[in-house]
């Protein structure tokens, strides 16, 4: 099979440009239903089953949007799927932005997941196509930073709004995906956008491919490597700011941690894809696979100072964040571009599946009256796991090995 080649350089930095904005509206959307989730308590009065359901609703759509999203893609093209998501998932945002009650208010979550889960396989997948094999963990981790870009956003956007103002992250978050999809639609070239040709558009590959050529250790392994780290990662995003202040932080530290959880971590994923595609892949590799666990512990167990935990907690998003990197820079080392649609769908529905189970787990131990250094110190299997799965995945492979992933 050819090498594929990269875009010429116009038409590869406007496509990574709409990748990450529109990866940085995943990230404002997921973050926005935790801050919002004050104001629609006191407006919607919901029980703790009814919140319960609004939080899993978009992880539940996405899951099933990632699968269909990924598969679409690699049969019509990755443009017309990537541009309808992002429609989608904008227009289902303004109406969660109306919602009257609870009910509708999921329903209107668990649409936009529909959305944007077909939107986030095809924004990696397109960043791995067009950049090429030398470049292409560099663009994939360029892409996947907006995530955290978004989130941190979102979160500077909460603290200038009125407690009740609510509705208003919603509108933000679906305006923009709006935007992104029509600039899509009216600017981005078919050429830029990895069109397939006629014949294989009619006849794509069979899902069995992803484990075909050798492949089946290695998408196996993604899956459980891209599990672990969501389930860790979301834990953190939804929980670590109350773990903190159960450990005697207050909430303004306990905030501050958090931010540099997300900034730090866009910093550690971006210099890892970077570093992925160098001489430097042995290090990132190892810096990577020794910092995340490294940090979680001493997030569990350092002294509760603001100054150590925001270092930790920094720590701890690098490390997390540059997992991710170097499992979606494998998957895209994995895939050949026909089939790339759809294996980076799995691979995004194993990471939601890890982002319900995640949040869950803490509740479930904080349930059983576990403290926050013990819920901490229940992950550390889970980092453990994904930082084998990376240490595998993400070491440079011999070539025979990487022919066969090309087939």
């Amino acid at each position: 099979m050819a090498p594929e080649r990269a875009q010429p350089a116009s038409g590869l930095l406007l496509t990574l440009a709409v990748c990450f904005i529109a990866s940085m509206c995943e990230g404002f959307d997921v973050q926005a239903a935790g801050v919002a989730a004050g104001g629609i308590s006191h407006a919607l009065r919901p029980t703790a089953g009814q919140l319960g359901l609004f939080f899993t609703a978009a992880n539940a759509g996405l899951l099933a949007g990632a699968v269909v999203g990924g598969r679409l893609a690699d049969r019509i093209g990755r443009k017309p799927v990537l541009t309808v998501s992002l429609l989608a998932f904008g227009v289902c945002s303004l109406l969660t932005a109306g919602a009257w009650d609870m009910p509708t208010l999921t329903l209107a979550r668990l649409a936009t997941g529909l959305g944007l889960g077909g939107a986030m396989p095809n924004m990696i997948a397109l960043a791995a196509d067009v950049s090429g094999e030398r470049a292409r963990n560099a663009t994939v981790g360029l892409t996947y930073i907006g995530m955290p870009v978004g989130g941190t956003v979102a979160s500077l956007l909460a603290l200038t709004l009125p407690a009740g103002a609510w509705r208003q992250l919603f509108v933000i978050g679906g305006v923009a995906p709006l935007a992104v999809g029509v600039l899509m639609a009216f600017v981005l070239r078919e050429g830029f956008a990895a069109a397939r040709p006629a014949a294989a558009k009619r006849d794509a590959a069979p899902v069995s491919e992803l484990f075909a050529q050798g492949r089946l250790g290695r998408t196996l392994a993604l899956w459980l490597g891209i599990f672990a780290g969501a389930l860790t990662l979301h834990l953190i995003l939804n929980w670590l700011p109350l773990l903190l202040q159960g450990r005697g932080l207050s909430k303004a530290d306990a905030a501050a941690a958090q931010v540099a959880f997300n900034i730090m971590g866009a910093a550690g994923a971006l210099i890892a894809g970077l570093g992925l595609d160098t001489r430097l892949r042995p290090a990132s590799v190892l810096l990577a696979i020794a910092a995340a666990p490294a940090a979680l512990l001493a997030v569990a167990q350092g002294p509760p100072t603001a100054v150590a935990m925001t270092a930790a907690a920094g720590l701890l998003g690098a490390g997390v964040l540059a997992l991710h990197v170097i499992l979606y820079g494998a998957a895209g080392d994995t895939y050949p571009q026909r089939i790339r649609g759809t294996g980076m769908g799995g691979v995004v529905a194993a990471s939601r599946l890890g982002a319900l189970s995640g949040p869950a787990l803490a509740a479930a131990l904080l349930g059983a009256g576990r403290s926050p250094t013990e819920v901490l110190g229940s992950v550390l299997p889970v980092v453990v796991l994904a930082a084998v799965c990376v240490a595998w995945l993400g070491w440079p492979r011999r070539p025979a090995v990487r022919a066969a992933a090309a087939a």
